[in-house]
């Protein structure tokens, strides 16, 4: 798969959502969920951005608040340069045949008492476009499902089938951008492979791009071009998939990388075995989110909150252990 060449489809700048919580009779607002908290990331056209980190991270709410499913706190969100991010359900309407998605449940992102032609022909009836028997039959088919089982319903199929039916439904509209929300985490490693494969082929077939969230490193190695690694609302780095995999410069990557099984009983590899469960995002630990958890930390990090900078070219990191290879590559940027 080749890079994104030229402006980006999406851009995202400064993404907060932040969930009030309330206590008492007359629910009063003692504090606020940080779920995401000031990302920022690009998109390519005919690029995949694999979005990973542990449960509870914030990246579901993050491709969420990129769908404008939920309403950001802060931040902007640009698709093909213009500015989305407070446009009324009305304005946006002519934005949602760009943005489709891919949730994790195949079971519950189906209507039970639809048949299999009207799920598909819904998003093209909603826009007022014709579901003419012949495109449904034709998106069936590019999913791998046959045209005689659109008349079927969801629980006529099993789970892999129910998944390219989603799939199905997200192509009708030919859109840009597809958030995938864990979308092969519900299903068997068999069926996963071949998920990811057709995901790949109708990449490459109608130059679409992905934000692929997920938490298993090797189905996002597969796909990606480049990955974020969230942890408790932030982006801690962003890389291309070869960099982040062969040399990663955050300590909480270097974490995921070391507990991913290597299926080679004589390959050794040095594993980072993280003390500590994850803070609350209800109140995230002052300076750097991961101190506490960090084998790493000294005393800068847990006052000082690190800014994710560009440590080697197209790779960042929020990370104090990075500063001077920073100074080093913002000094050669300056060389002329």
């Amino acid at each position: 798969m080749a890079e994104a060449a030229g402006a980006p489809l999406l851009e995202v700048s400064g993404l907060k959502k932040h969930f009030p919580v309330r206590r008492g009779l007359f629910g009063r607002i003692v504090g606020h969920v940080y779920a995401v908290d000031d990302i920022t990331f690009t998109i390519g056209s005919g690029e995949t951005l694999g979005l990973v980190g542990e449960s509870g991270c914030g990246k579901s709410t993050a491709g969420k608040a990129v769908l404008r499913l939920i309403e950001p706190t802060a931040g902007a969100i640009w698709l093909r340069g213009r500015d989305i991010t407070n446009l009324s359900r009305g304005a946006m309407r002519e934005h949602r045949r760009e943005l489709q998605a891919i949730f994790q449940d195949p079971y519950s992102s189906l209507n039970p008492r639809m048949m299999a032609r009207e799920i598909v022909a819904e998003p093209l009836t909603n826009f007022d476009l014709p579901a003419r028997p012949e495109r449904l039959a034709e998106l069936f088919e590019r999913v791998g499902l046959r045209a005689e089982q659109l008349d079927r319903y969801p629980h006529e199929f099993s789970g892999g089938q129910r998944q390219r039916l989603v799939i199905a439904r997200a192509l009708a509209l030919n859109p840009a951008l597809i958030v995938c929300d864990e979308p092969v985490s519900a299903l068997d490693v068999s069926v996963q492979a071949q998920v990811i494969n057709l995901l790949r082929d109708l990449q490459e077939e109608f130059h679409l791009s992905y934000l692929f969230i997920a938490h298993d490193l090797a189905v996002v190695e597969h796909i990606s071009h480049r990955i974020a690694v969230m942890y408790l609302g932030k982006v801690v780095e962003l890389a291309d998939n070869r960099a982040l995999f062969e040399e990663p410069l955050h300590p909480y990557t270097e974490a995921l990388l070391g507990a991913v099984p290597i299926p080679d009983p004589e390959v050794k590899r040095e594993r980072i075995v993280l003390s500590g469960d994850v803070p609350s995002p209800i109140h995230p630990p002052p300076g750097c989110r991961f101190h506490t958890r960090c084998p790493y930390a000294f005393d800068r990090c847990r006052v000082e909150e690190p800014q994710l900078l560009e440590v080697r070219p197209g790779h960042f990191a929020a990370c104090h252990l990075r500063d001077v290879e920073v100074e080093r590559f913002m000094r050669m940027q300056k060389v002329p």
